[in-house]
């Protein structure tokens, strides 16, 4: 038989360029008829995979969302699993931006979101907290990741000292923030990650008990 003149239509191969298409263009632009067109078929080729445009958004957040690992959950302290867990979240959602409205709608049926939401409450329930509790910080952690990774601070500025200098006495150095913009971005996100996590530290401490010294190696991390 000849082999076809291109290759098969995938479920991956539909979600790659989705996801491509939506960090390209953004969300507000992607359609299934621009993703058909990317893909070289016809719109009616992408419904023997997927039923509706939404399915292939729900693939997308998913696939997004497997990226980020919570293997540690119940391995490492609770504090050190939150930290890991946040790092690796943000990295995973900060660099597909455009589908990170998306994304914070909530879990819904996405298997991999699902299997973050039930391993990060599942490591906090065991450690102690609270049901209510440990919803709530997972709830937490998920708007303080998709806030961080929605956009830039450093970017919110111009490259023109002149627009500060006179008018905003305090934002002098403003100008030069894009410069800057992961340094101040990423150590932004760290500080805050350190608070949260120090604060339900103290949180832990009053509603469940006391927490032992972190061992050397996490401190470090």
């Amino acid at each position: 038989m000849p082999r076809p003149r291109q290759a098969l239509l995938s479920r991956q191969r539909i979600i790659e360029a989705a996801a491509a298409l939506i960090d390209a263009e953004g969300l507000e632009a992607f359609s299934t008829r621009r993703l058909a067109a990317e893909l070289g078929v016809r719109g009616p080729s992408l419904y023997n995979h997927f039923a509706t445009k939404d399915e292939i958004l729900d693939a997308v957040a998913d696939s997004i969302t497997s990226q980020v690992d919570v293997s540690f959950f119940g391995k490492v302290d609770w504090r050190e699993a939150l930290r890991r867990w946040g790092l690796s979240y943000r990295a995973a959602l900060a660099a597909h931006p455009n589908i990170v409205p998306y994304l914070a709608r909530g879990p819904g049926r996405r298997p991999a979101a699902l299997a973050m939401a039930d391993a990060v409450y599942g490591g906090l329930v065991d450690a102690g907290w609270p049901p209510a509790r440990a919803t709530h910080i997972g709830a937490l952690m998920r708007y303080f990741v998709a806030g961080s990774a929605l956009g830039s601070f450093a970017r919110g500025f111009v490259e023109d000292p002149g627009l500060y200098a006179e008018q905003y006495p305090h934002l002098t150095q403003a100008h030069r923030l894009p410069e800057h913009q992961q340094q101040v971005d990423e150590g932004a996100f760290a500080l805050g990650l350190d608070a949260l996590v120090d604060g339900l530290s103290r949180t832990y401490e009053r509603q469940v008990g006391p927490v032992p010294p972190l061992p050397p190696a996490a401190d470090a991390y």
